[in-house]
């Protein structure tokens, strides 16, 4: 996963294409089923199909030229539409040197859809942020998009007043783009702080379910990926500071939240041992009994899908926390194979397959 910070000297090398504006008249229904058709990944993929790879690739990027321009429209539908088409293109290929040279210009309308939009334009906005990221990868170009959008990202996330779905996807994909593109300490640990003012309110929830447990998950998990990367010291300060109090977010109403807990106590726990073969949790007897029972749950009132999913993971976590075990598993894209053996790895891998969607083969292989 991108984390190494060497400097990206790739040289700039897209084709140009001369593109004819769009009208006006382009925020209209037919621009609307212009937009739905290029925002389908599958749409992109038939296009080779009867023409050579060079002009594909290059009628592939002019759709992509149409919709940066299209970011730019009154019309909030059109705007969405071209976000989303943006999304599916930056998914399912690898464009550096095309988004290389519009680093400037898609960050501004990111960021102007971020501010400008509301709700499901908003959330689409924040995945093409790390998207963008993704594709520039760890340097000082990612670092800049970062720097950027972060104060933006973070102020959808603590206004209550904004639509709860786009603040959940600032704070998921705020941690992911501080994961990939970061390489100030500072910036590091602003945004685990931000991130940890807004889980910690789930301690104090005692045990139901508000309105924002949701946004609480992605916060949680967001912090849990950014402690992969911390220092030891900081591992460690982080660890005492909450591995006694997650457990009380097992009592939580909302399955979710009580999988995300789950799923970072066994994540702690891990880290723990890694750094101090001796470490010892002088609550383990009371944690594992509650762990076991949450492996074994039967209660009624709940739905019978959360219950299996439930029992799933927690006999995973009670493995972790118990006994230092880890269920690995195989990964195969193309002819290759990555295991996935600890949960440091399960993690980052799940964050980047749900950001990627069905692109994460592709670039799993490429990578």
């Amino acid at each position: 996963m991108p984390k190494s910070k060497k400097r990206n000297s790739r040289p700039a090398g897209g084709r140009q294409k001369t593109i004819q504006p769009f009208s006006d008249d382009d925020s209209s229904v037919e621009t609307m089923s212009h937009c739905s058709s290029y925002s389908d990944t599958a749409s992109f993929a038939e296009d080779g199909a009867e023409v050579d790879e060079e002009a594909a690739q290059e009628d592939f990027e002019f759709k992509l030229k149409g919709f940066i321009e299209l970011t730019m429209d009154k019309s909030a539908k059109t705007r969405q539409a071209a976000l989303e088409g943006l999304k599916s293109g930056l998914s399912s290929k690898i464009l550096y040197d095309f988004i290389v040279e519009r680093r400037i210009t898609l960050t501004d309308s990111i960021e102007r859809c971020l501010k400008k939009g509301k709700g499901e334009e908003q959330r689409v906005a924040a995945a093409l942020a790390c998207l963008l990221c993704c594709q520039l990868g760890s340097g000082m170009e990612s670092e800049e998009v970062f720097r950027t959008l972060a104060p933006v990202l973070k102020s959808i996330i603590s206004d209550r007043s904004a639509n709860m779905s786009a603040r959940q996807a600032c704070a998921s994909y705020l941690g992911l783009c501080c994961f990939i593109a970061t390489d100030d300490i500072e910036d590091l640990y602003m945004t685990m702080e931000c991130m940890e003012n807004l889980f910690t309110k789930q301690y104090h929830a005692e045990g139901g379910t508000d309105n924002a447990s949701a946004l609480h998950i992605q916060a949680l998990l967001s912090w849990a990926l950014l402690l992969t990367i911390c220092h030891s010291s900081e591992v460690k300060k982080k660890i005492d500071m909450h591995i006694h109090k997650l457990p009380r977010l097992l009592s939580c109403d909302d399955v979710n939240m009580r999988i995300a807990a789950g799923e970072t106590l066994a994540l702690l726990f891990e880290l723990a041992r890694e750094a101090d073969a001796e470490f010892y949790y002088e609550d383990l007897e009371p944690l594992t009994e509650t762990l076991k029972a949450l492996a074994t749950d039967c209660n009624k009132h709940r739905a019978k899908v959360d219950r299996r999913k439930q029992r799933s993971v927690f006999r995973d976590v009670l493995r972790a926390v118990e006994d230092g075990d880890f269920q690995s598993e195989v990964i195969r894209f193309g002819r290759e194979r990555m295991q996935i053996d600890c949960w440091v790895k399960r993690l980052t891998y799940g964050v980047f397959k749900e950001l990627f969607g069905s692109g994460m083969q592709f670039h799993l292989m490429v990578s």
